[in-house]
């Protein structure tokens, strides 16, 4: 079979799937090059509310062709940043569901998530000490604000890989699930995400993030969308809210619909 990038949408849900059989999932420079522009097509779409991202059969992913770095490693770096950074840029709740290995760029990918749920048995590890690659400045922030400098540094320092115990004690995973309820799981956390507002997904998203010149904005979206008196509505009702405020797309406000 070809690497490549599998998707689907599925009741409000983007799935991509990272396929690679042969190198356990491990990504080439076509297969970086191609998701930046499929997640903007994901992200235009209305009918996405969230993302789900993960690898075919039994691992995640092994990180980098290794065989893709012998002639430019500099090229193939730049194209798995600029990867890492469109899917950290994505506007809507992402979740990486992770089996077996997420090593090296695999775990770029994981960290760039807004989530990461594990099965029992996966390995986590930054590697690039074991080839002599700097990490690049953007993942290396990210991985030590979701597991602090001091795992980071133990992480990228020795390139030794980690359990999923160890994982979820030091925040790089959000949940751990035993065998064969990793995706019953995935699929009822993001029923749950695709019925909460996109309205505070979005503000505390770009919150949580770091951004801090936007809440003017966010205040006069709240103000316009109607979504807080229909959540405080449907609150006293006893019934479901029926938020209608989305992700702005090209051409679009935000506004509610």
């Amino acid at each position: 079979m070809e690497p490549q990038l599998l998707h689907s949408v599925t009741d409000s849900v983007a799935t991509v799937v990272i396929r690679h059989p042969a190198k356990r999932n491990a990504m080439t420079a076509a297969m970086w090059g191609s998701l930046p522009p499929l997640l903007e097509t994901l992200a235009a779409d209305p009918e996405v509310r969230a993302l789900v991202l993960t690898g075919a059969g039994g691992t995640f992913c092994a990180g980098a062709d290794i065989s893709t770095l012998r002639d430019s490693p500099l090229e193939a770096q730049r194209l798995a940043v600029a990867a890492e950074e469109a899917l950290a840029a994505f506007p809507k709740p992402t979740l990486a569901a992770v089996r077996g290995h997420c090593v090296g760029g695999g775990a770029q990918l994981a960290a760039a998530c807004d989530l990461r749920f594990a099965e029992e048995g996966a390995r986590f590890g930054v590697t690039p000490a074991r080839l002599g690659i700097v990490y690049p400045a953007s993942a290396t922030r990210r991985l030590a604000s979701l597991v602090g400098p001091a795992t980071a540094k133990y992480l990228l320092f020795s390139g030794e890989l980690i359990d999923t115990g160890r994982a979820l004690r030091t925040g790089l995973v959000d949940e751990v699930l035993p065998g064969g309820a990793l995706d019953e799981r995935v699929a009822e956390f993001t029923r749950i995400l695709t019925s909460r507002s996109q309205l505070t997904q979005a503000a505390a998203k770009e919150f949580a993030n770091g951004r801090t010149d936007r809440d003017p904005y966010w205040a006069e979206r709240a103000r316009e969308s109607g979504d807080t008196a229909e959540g405080v509505a449907a609150f006293l009702g006893r019934r479901d809210p029926r938020f209608t405020w989305s992700v702005p797309t090209p051409g679009r406000s935000g506004r509610a619909t």
